[in-house]
């Protein structure tokens, strides 16, 4: 699966294939032209967790784990991810300034962890 992860202030590029917006809230100062992505706001963090983890480093590893629950509860937010995949690359788009500790690197590894069952 070839799965990136690009701040929404990185241009678009020909290597991204399909782009994904995956945060609650519309970065600032971005058009929608410039972003050149679809907004999944669905499989974004909820607010409460996302207000919890607060961009934390050290609460990184609970935010994932309980980030991977929220995704396991509402499978069918990833069906768009899932079936653009299955077209060829994508990234996830986010806004946060850091780019080890955020949603797009969790989801990223969470779908990595947890590819479609093929029926």
């Amino acid at each position: 699966m070839d799965i990136h992860c690009k701040r929404a202030y990185e241009t678009a590029s020909a290597g991204d294939g399909q782009r994904f917006l995956v945060d609650r809230l519309w970065p600032r100062g971005v058009s929608r032209e410039a972003l050149q992505a679809t907004w999944l706001k669905e499989v974004a963090p909820s607010t409460g967790l996302r207000q919890w983890f607060d961009h934390s480093a050290e609460r990184w590893p609970e935010f994932q784990q309980r980030y991977w629950h929220e995704l396991a509860t509402y499978p069918q937010h990833l069906k768009p991810l899932r079936d653009a995949l299955d077209a060829g690359p994508i990234t996830l788009v986010y806004g946060a300034r850091d780019t080890h500790h955020n949603q797009a690197i969790a989801l990223r590894a969470y779908l990595l962890a947890h590819p479609r069952h093929s029926h």
